[in-house]
């Protein structure tokens, strides 16, 4: 490769045999989930004005402050490529007027932006699924979300994932909460990291999320969101948890789960690996797999009517590790052309069979003895050898009826 040739982004990735099997694999299971739930599919531009996350993400979080791709266009307006899809999304429901079809079940995915620091499975140009409910204010909305991460989860293969779940409590009891938890770190605030400090008075909350070991000491006893529950927020969370239990949706209560911007409300959650587990070992400090919460107050901030949502997000890249090798579709049929005459009776052939839904390619270079060495390394499972008059099966492997029905249906 000479010096002069262009190398690829660093943090972007270029996805390729395997990997790109695992890659389409898990998007394809999306798609089959969520037409199972009824979730309708939306898309979405890649970039949007920049106040679009500013106002949605806050001007303080490290997402708008440090890791955004924004850029001034040719008309001096400045845009972001965009860092997630759920700011996106709502801008889209309030221009569009799509209030007419709440509840409205969204599906997207796609690529998104970030400059972070590249790691095993982040990447700066990485890609998500992702899932919201719009419209709705009833628990069953999230048992109803929850529901549908669980079962896409088993059926990518899966199952050493628990969904850790908590609630934020609503306006009144989030604020309750936060007043204590402004009250009780500001006692120790010169003994917390340099991080927390900051948040102290902007966003308490997040400092339970810390993992610096300066913050660790003051964690297990600082408020829980329990004691601070109105009697509202109390039985939504329960209505949650019932119904998940009845959908037989395994949960773990994680009292320290939160979310830091204010118009988080409720239920909060993210499926995280099971400790010792395979998943885990593959995903190493950078745990989560899946994981979302309601943000009823989120519309309200990009001056839309009040909205109550909930949603949920989930990077491709990182199920496609745990999702593992998935091959190309196996290659049911390998037409070999005896001789050039024949070429117009193989693509004939060939059409039928890839109608008829059979996995199937050609070789037609090379000498006979060749074209079938490749056949051969192919290993397909029946090999069909075509010369101008017509085909027959040369690999004796197995039952070819369904290949000849093929042919048939199609040829009537």
């Amino acid at each position: 490769m000479s010096k002069n040739t262009p190398k690829a982004i660093r943090g972007t990735q270029d996805i390729f045999g395997p990997d790109a099997e695992a890659f389409a694999f898990v998007v394809e299971t999306f798609e089959r989930v969520r037409k199972l739930y009824r979730f309708r599919r939306a898309e979405f531009p890649v970039f949007e004005k920049t106040e679009v996350f500013a106002r949605s993400l806050g001007e303080t979080t490290d997402v708008v402050s440090k890791e955004m791709y924004s850029f001034e266009d040719r008309g001096g307006e400045s845009l972001t490529l965009r860092p997630e899809f759920t700011a996106g999304i709502a801008r889209a429901y309030i221009t569009n007027g799509w209030q007419q079809f709440a509840p409205l079940k969204l599906a997207t995915h796609g690529p998104l932006f970030r400059y972070e620091r590249p790691q095993k499975g982040r990447y700066r140009q990485f890609h998500q699924i992702d899932a919201e409910i719009i419209g709705a204010a009833d628990p069953q909305a999230d048992v109803e979300l929850l529901a549908m991460a669980d079962q896409l989860l088993k059926e990518l293969g899966i199952n050493d994932v628990t969904l850790h779940l908590n609630t934020l409590g609503d306006g009144e009891s989030r604020e309750a909460w936060r007043a204590a938890l402004i009250e009780y770190f500001r006692a120790v605030k010169d003994e917390l990291s340099e991080d927390s400090q900051e948040r102290l008075e902007k966003n308490p909350l997040r400092i339970l999320d810390s993992k610096d070991r300066k913050d660790k000491p003051f964690l297990s006893d600082a408020p829980k969101i329990d004691e601070f529950l109105s009697d509202e927020a109390r039985d939504f969370f329960a209505a949650v948890t019932e119904g998940l239990d009845a959908a037989g949706v395994e949960w773990v209560r994680a009292d320290s789960l939160v979310r830091g911007l204010d118009y988080y409300r409720h239920t909060a959650f993210e499926f995280i690996p099971d400790e010792g587990s395979v998943s885990a070992d593959a995903l190493g400090s950078q745990s989560t797999v899946l994981g979302g919460g309601r943000y009823d107050g989120l519309m309200e901030s990009l001056g839309g009517p009040a909205t109550p949502a909930v949603g949920w997000a989930a990077g491709i890249e990182r199920l496609a590790m745990l999702v593992g090798e998935r091959q190309a579709p196996v290659l049911e049929a390998m037409v070999l052309l005896e001789h050039d005459e024949g070429l117009a009776v193989a693509n004939a052939l060939l059409a039928k069979l890839r109608a008829g839904g059979i996995v199937s390619d050609i070789i037609a270079s090379g000498s006979v003895k060749k074209r079938y060495d490749k056949a051969m390394k192919q290993n397909p499972q029946h090999i069909l050898r075509v010369n101008e008059t017509g085909f027959y099966d040369i690999s004796g492997d197995g039952d070819a009826s369904h290949i000849d029905a093929a042919v048939k249906r199609e040829t009537r």
